[in-house]
């Protein structure tokens, strides 16, 4: 079966996602060991990065039809949004001397 060149971008582009999301998760686990006091949020800026390196790995295993994930994507979804408002309340506390 012959692939059309929009399949053929898609692909590339799926497996381009793929490896950025690596590399993004790769730092972020690099950098979550040197989150100190005053950098606090970033630990769970960090954790919500390494979960959205989740949320497109299972979305490529989707589209490529390696594994149907069923909600889990929408449940990390929700994971990482979670994530993403304890950093802002923490850099919030940080930022008005209230977490020392």
């Amino acid at each position: 079966m012959a692939l059309t060149p929009y399949e053929w971008i898609y692909g590339v582009t799926q497996i381009a996602v793929v490896v950025l999301s690596f590399f993004a998760g790769g730092i972020s686990f690099s950098l979550f060991s040197s989150a100190t006091k005053k950098l606090y949020p970033w630990k769970f800026l960090l954790v919500s990065l390494i979960l959205f390196s989740v949320v497109i790995i299972f979305g490529v295993l989707r589209t490529f039809g390696v594994y149907d994930v069923g909600p889990w994507t929408h449940i990390t979804v929700g994971f990482i949004l979670a994530f993403l408002i304890a950093s802002l309340v923490a850099q919030i506390m940080v930022a008005k001397g209230w977490l020392k």
